[in-house]
């Protein structure tokens, strides 16, 4: 009896009886029998893993199964998309006599986004058998290598670049103080270094005809008059941040809280380059050139010696004094502060500070060789790219020569070595390249560090690479090229190039700053027509210190 039982059973399982009497043979799936998912490939390569990162925004996924496919299962348990959830739309196509399935999007996928592909086991085989395990397929995308913006001439790209980045300092710039703001969410906080690397921006727009002669004249007066009548000084020298609309010191750190002699420097530098461009007769560009003379001749160079050291200290305070206790010693940024230092004609330095203090008799050289390339001054491998910009866009390196180096083979070797460095990629960060390259101080995700070959997080910052056209114009111009072109569409936004960008683990920033976009419109004037450098050699104040600390130039 149980075994007809069991043949009845089996008899139901097979036939089923139809309206008209007949009966056909249905097939059902085998019940725990299932059939796998033998590879995945992208583009025609398996890397041994689910996770493929830096895929061509063209991109096909071709799965292979141990039998042929049911293609009436496939389109609803083959799910393609973004991580935020939204579907890609696909094709599907077949291969190995349907073993295989072709996926390819539609449309090529966004670049630098994240993407998943999900096998279910709904898939099933021509004999009804059902795929044995869900397959997860992570994809991100890499660089797209189409052109985000039509090609233009060089000259076109060069203007276009200047011009847009000079909206930061125009359109952005404090509307009571007209001083530069530290960063594009900076609201009423100003900065002092970058506000000088602003007007030596608008110097550039006035030459570029972005803005008149008489617009930009009255900015800079604007400026100055602030700094005269509103600014808190202390020893004549300026905070690094102040409030735009009071002028009172915003406090850099806890004990930053009064003057910066460094950012003081860089804000005369692009002052005294102001005074020599207005060299005109008018009321108005005379007053400007007696108040940008009165603000220099007031800083007390001299007392920040701290009793006689022949030294110069970054910082003083009202409330913690001397605390900090900062010298300013190089090879870095801070030559421009010797410079300006020297040549103030009330409270200047002699050379021994310069020596003992600046170029620690001599302490600052390096004369090794990296990649082949020798270094005369500095840290190893050169450090961030900024100590090669800021003291750079008024003092020309060409010639420049002293006791310790050529300033001409320092600035052009520096950039070189940080060009090798990430051409050669040593931690095998996605993107590096000739034409991706340039490590300097910028945001970073979650922060902010001096980037360097010594202290490389996988960021790039444009301004590195763009600010370094002088030294290095064919390198340079194919970094800005491809910045612009292939990732201007994740990179030049409202105020020209965002501030840094990290190409492995994708992320750009949203930021800028004015210390990084001031140099970029100057560098690339330098190099274009070496209008600030002219400007800023030709003061006599300048010549005179420059050669009283022992410095020889074409230009003095």
């Amino acid at each position: 009896m149980k075994i007809l039982n069991t043949g009845f059973c089996i008899v139901l399982l097979l036939f089923s009886c139809t309206k008209n009497g007949g009966s056909d043979l249905v097939i059902q799936p085998q019940q725990g029998v299932t059939f796998s998912n033998t590879s995945v490939q992208v583009n025609g390569t398996n890397n041994g893993s689910a996770v493929y990162k830096y895929i061509p925004v063209t991109s096909v996924v071709k799965l292979s199964f141990s039998t042929a496919i049911n293609k009436s299962t496939a389109a609803a348990n083959i799910l393609f998309n973004e991580a935020s959830g939204v579907a890609v739309p696909l094709t599907l196509s077949y291969e190995n006599n349907d073993s295989s399935i072709v996926v390819t999007p539609v449309a090529a996928l966004k670049s630098f986004t994240s993407y998943n592909l999900v096998l279910s086991q709904g898939l099933q085989s021509n004999s009804g058998k059902n795929l044995s395990s869900t397959t997860n397929v992570s994809l991100t995308t890499g660089i797209d290598s189409t052109d985000k913006f039509p090609l233009v001439d060089t000259a076109v790209l060069l203007n276009l670049v200047q011009r847009q980045t000079f909206k930061y300092f125009w359109e952005f710039g404090h509307p009571t103080s007209g001083m530069a703001r530290e960063r594009n969410t900076s609201g009423d906080l100003v900065t002092t270094g970058g506000t000088g690397f602003g007007v030596m921006a608008i110097v550039t727009a006035i030459h570029r005809n972005f803005i008149t002669r008489a617009e930009g004249l009255a900015r800079i007066k604007k400026i100055t008059g602030f700094l005269t009548n509103t600014a808190q000084t202390f020893h004549g020298v300026f905070p690094h941040w102040l409030n735009g609309s009071t002028g009172v010191v915003i406090p850099f750190s806890s004990k930053d809280d009064g003057a910066d002699l460094v950012e003081t420097s860089l804000l005369m530098q692009g002052l005294l380059t102001a005074r020599q461009y207005f060299n005109g007769t008018d009321a108005d560009e005379v007053s400007l050139r007696n108040e940008i003379n009165t603000l220099y001749n007031k800083v007390e160079w001299s007392w920040f010696r701290k009793n006689n050291e022949n030294v110069l200290y970054w910082h003083w305070s009202k409330n913690f004094s001397w605390d900090i206790n900062l010298p300013v010693k190089g090879w870095n940024e801070t030559l421009i502060t010797y410079a300006m230092a020297a040549s103030s004609t009330s409270f200047t330095i002699p050379k021994v500070v310069y020596d003992e203090g600046f170029a620690g008799n001599g302490s600052m050289k390096n004369n090794n060789l990296y990649y082949g390339i020798q270094l005369p001054l500095g840290p190893q491998l050169g450090g961030p790219l900024f100590f090669s910009h800021y003291s750079f866009l008024g003092i020309n390196p060409k010639g420049l020569t002293d006791q310790y180096a050529d300033y001409e083979k320092q600035v052009i070797n520096h950039t070189k070595i940080n060009y090798e460095y990430c051409k050669a990629n040593p931690n095998n960060y996605y993107g590096y390249s000739n034409k991706v390259w340039g490590l300097t101080a910028s945001d970073i995700p979650n922060g902010y560090t001096a980037s360097s070959p010594t202290n490389d997080v996988g960021v790039i910052a444009p301004t590195a690479a763009i600010s370094s056209m002088p030294y290095t114009p064919v390198e340079s111009m194919a970094a800005l090229q491809f910045f612009y072109y292939k990732l201007g569409d994740k990179i030049f936004k409202e105020y020209g190039f965002v501030d840094a960008f990290k190409l492995s683990d994708p992320w750009f920033a949203n930021s800028f700053l004015a210390i990084d976009q001031g140099p970029q419109i100057v560098m690339i004037e330098n190099y274009r027509s070496g209008l600030l450098w002219k400007l800023f050699m030709s003061c006599p104040e300048i010549k005179t210190g420059m050669k009283k600390l022992g410095f020889q130039s074409p230009f003095l």
